[in-house]
């Protein structure tokens, strides 16, 4: 029996949008040339890719000259950033964001700068009684 389709992005949906997210919006030929920049794909499974994208709701296709299509993102970085950590925490880290947050700080480098930046983060979650902080889900 098949898998159900995920409304999650794969890997290679991915790539896709972050082109897409990147650029406004592209044609296929261009989504191609921005995936060969990091390995050989070929032009009909781009377009494969992104007509499931496209049942998805992920992507958006408008028609600009002749046959060609103009492509872009349907959904925006920030929320698809929240969904797939929002899987991530559920699924892995049984639905605490505070072990996600921990198994970071434990293994991760960070700058001094980035550590200021989480700090300020949680002073301001700490503020905000809560609610949503810039970035956050």
């Amino acid at each position: 029996m098949a898998r159900p389709a995920s409304k999650h992005p794969t890997d290679g949906e991915l790539q896709i949008l972050r082109i897409l997210w990147a650029n406004s919006s592209c044609t296929l030929a261009e989504v191609c040339d921005g995936l060969r920049e990091h390995r050989d794909v070929a032009t009909t499974t781009v377009a494969t890719m992104l007509k499931v994208m496209l049942d998805k709701k992920l992507v958006k296709r408008d028609a600009a000259t002749g046959r060609t299509y103009r492509w872009s993102a349907a959904v925006s970085q920030e929320k698809t950033a929240g969904s797939l950590l929002g899987k991530l925490v559920d699924g892995v880290f049984e639905g605490s964001a505070s072990r996600l947050v921990a198994h970071l700080v434990e293994t991760q480098r960070f700058s001094e700068q980035e550590l200021a930046e989480l700090e300020e983060l949680v002073d301001a979650k700490r503020r905000s009684g809560q609610k949503k902080v810039k970035g956050g889900k």
